[in-house]
């Protein structure tokens, strides 16, 4: 079960910080919208993206998630991914994600699959 900060954040209008790894090692961190369930955090991506390739080959992750009104105040989780959700349910998530973030529908051209990256936490740390 996730940390109540990790949900508050993640559920708010928070911006994450997503570390995955490249093949070599090295780091790539991307600016996300991120969600969570009462288990795990959720970050909503297209499968042809570089962090989806990453993270489908090595699941670790880092998500840092930022109070947008005191970033000061965050939480770091360190996981896994240890699932997805494709289709409807991914699509229909980017659509809520939008309107939590921007008022309104997502708006970007979508060109390749949605998924739902489900992060289990293996370390939870708050500040």
């Amino acid at each position: 079960m996730l940390h109540d900060a990790t949900k508050a954040l993640a559920r708010g209008k928070s911006f994450a910080a997503l570390t995955t790894l490249f093949e070599d090692g090295s780091p790539q961190t991307n600016l996300m919208w991120v969600d969570a369930d009462d288990d795990h955090v959720l970050i909503n991506t297209e499968v042809h993206r570089q962090k989806y390739r990453n993270l489908t080959r090595d699941p670790r992750v880092t998500v840092a998630i930022f109070d947008p009104v005191n970033p000061y105040h965050y939480v770091e989780v360190r996981g896994r991914v240890v699932g997805e959700v494709r289709g409807e349910q991914a699509r229909a998530h980017i659509d809520q994600l939008s309107t939590k973030y921007t008022g309104g529908p997502y708006a970007m051209p979508i060109t390749s699959e949605r998924v739902i990256v489900k992060i289990a936490p293996e370390r939870e740390r708050s500040q």
